[in-house]
């Protein structure tokens, strides 16, 4: 009886341990709950203690494993991976054609570049250009695969295109304010046209890439139209809406110069990427009517305005110089000249090198010999686009040029009067890529060399004549376009961008109940 008691007692000491223990189970499920969709049972025998301890050092390694990758995961962004994957993905093998190839080594330029980028911005040992590859492959695996509730494809904006929130719509406002106020301080007048053109407008020469990038289709009218993907062509057909295209006398009212202002949303179908989407806001700056650089210098003025009203300097930001009738003569040394049939092949590698900075000397060598330029005229070429002054540049074309180097030289002089001129670099690798550029052209750029071209113009004297024929020879035109999307990726990087803390409303005006509602709205109003 003694022993049974004595058991008894001991069964109701356990029950009262167990009804303990269970009763720190339950909080910790229920805790649990929270974060996790399973919970493993607890055995309270001492002889699994042992066990037990060591599946908790166990548990608490690879814990600490992963959070040690969560930690370097950490280090990239959601921006980062979708950066990484628009670049699209590594080619399996050897090109089988000429687009493949090209795609490869724009693609290789893209990585390196943005490897490069995260190398200087993680600043540690650790992390090689090889090891960010690999876990930038990693996560843009494991981004395509991860599975959740469905959500239609419809809720998303159109691949490279955008969403202005309220927060974002202040700073997009901010910017468009900044650049307005910038074009009225030197006298110039907004305008707009309508997004859609027609094709034609822009199928001016071959080679350029800006054809095959355009968003067209034939209308309910069977017209073939395109959302405007530059906004230069528009600003050419207006002007030719007032021109009398048999004498070439422009009737605008107040007549010639024209300065010209205009924000337009632009659209072009093109491999998105940081600074880069597919359809864009370009403030552009146009003047009509001035043969001289006096009209490039006020452009360039008014740029380097809007970067020191912005708080970037010559430091951070320098704008490439160079002119189309230099190269023109540089490259008739090496029998790529425009007469003899041979103006489409001096546009194509015009074109070609206006991609050098983007895919590297070798692979430009390789485009320039498809093209029909021989191995030794592409060598050439690129040796005296190193050229690292106007006076070098000159001795390399002789006299041939010498009116092109003097209106280069004179911009330069010019713009150390109007207090410019820190901003200014002479380059002679500059062409840009569209084909009406006839004079000086330029591109802002990103002094740290992480951001593509800011911006970039130049003179298009012909581009009216192309349009409305002989008659419009003599009207002469420059002017720039000036992205909104890589100058707000360089504010973010300098941390420049505007804070707005308030949301604009001063004063609040509260009805304590349904009966006083109109009585506070007429005090607010």
């Amino acid at each position: 009886i003694k022993r049974r008691g004595k058991r008894m007692k001991n069964q109701q000491h356990q029950q009262k341990e167990e009804n303990s223990i269970s009763f720190g189970i339950v909080i910790t499920e229920k805790f649990s709950v929270l974060t996790t969709t399973t919970s493993s049972p607890v055995d309270t025998t001492t002889s699994n203690i042992p066990s037990q301890k060591k599946n908790n050092k166990k548990s608490a390694t690879k814990e600490k494993k992963q959070t040690n990758t969560s930690m370097q995961s950490s280090l990239f962004t959601k921006e980062h991976v979708e950066e990484w994957s628009s670049f699209g993905p590594r080619l399996k093998g050897k090109p089988s054609s000429e687009e493949e190839r090209n795609k490869a080594m724009e693609r290789k330029v893209k990585c390196t570049a943005m490897k490069k980028r995260l190398v200087s911005s993680f600043n540690s040992k650790e992390w090689t250009e090889k090891k960010i590859e690999k876990e930038l492959d990693r996560l843009a695996v494991e981004s395509s695969k991860q599975s959740t509730v469905f959500r239609p494809a419809y809720l998303d904006a159109p691949s490279g295109t955008r969403d202005f929130y309220p927060n974002e719509m202040k700073i997009r406002t901010w910017l468009f304010t900044t650049w307005r106020e910038v074009a009225k301080s030197y006298g110039f007048v907004e305008y707009d046209a309508p997004v859609l053109e027609h094709v034609e407008l822009y199928e001016r020469k071959a080679g350029e890439e800006i054809v095959d990038q355009m968003y067209n289709f034939r209308d309910k009218d069977n017209d073939h139209v395109t959302l405007r993907p530059e906004m230069t062509p528009t600003l050419a057909r207006l002007v030719l809406n007032k021109t009398n295209l048999s004498t070439g006398e422009v009737t605008i009212e107040g007549g010639l110069p024209l300065k010209w202002f205009s924000i337009p949303q632009c659209w072009r179908f093109e491999t998105t990427q940081r600074g880069r989407k597919r359809e864009h806001y370009q403030w552009n700056m146009d003047i009509v009517g001035v043969p001289h650089v006096h009209a490039e210098l006020e452009l360039l003025a008014s740029a380097a305005t809007f970067f020191s009203k912005i708080g970037i300097g010559s430091d951070v930001v320098g704008i490439k110089v160079n002119s189309r009738k230099v190269l023109e003569a540089l490259l008739a040394k090496y029998g790529v000249t425009k007469s003899g049939g041979t103006e489409n092949l001096f546009s194509k590698v015009c074109v070609v090198i206006d991609k050098l900075d983007k895919i590297g000397g070798d692979a430009v060598k390789e485009l320039l010999s498809d093209i029909g330029v021989p191995a030794n005229s592409a060598d050439d070429i690129l040796n005296a686009l190193k050229a690292p002054s106007i006076e070098a540049l000159a001795d390399l074309v002789g006299e041939d040029s010498s009116g092109a180097i003097e209106e280069v030289r004179l911009l330069f002089q010019l713009a150390e009067d109007y207090g410019v001129s820190d901003y200014l670099v002479f380059d002679a690798s500059v062409v840009r890529g569209l084909a009406y550029y006839t004079g000086i052209v330029w591109e802002a750029f990103d002094r740290r060399g992480e951001l593509r071209a800011i911006m970039g113009g130049g003179r298009y004297d012909r581009l009216l004549e192309l349009y409305g024929g002989e008659a419009c020879k003599g009207i002469p035109c420059v002017g720039y376009g000036f992205g909104d999307c890589v100058i707000m990726e360089l504010l973010s990087d300098l941390n420049l961008l505007p804070k707005f803390d308030s949301d604009g409303v001063d004063y609040v005006v509260c009805a304590f109940d349904q009966g006083l509602y109109g009585k506070a709205a007429w005090i607010a109003a």
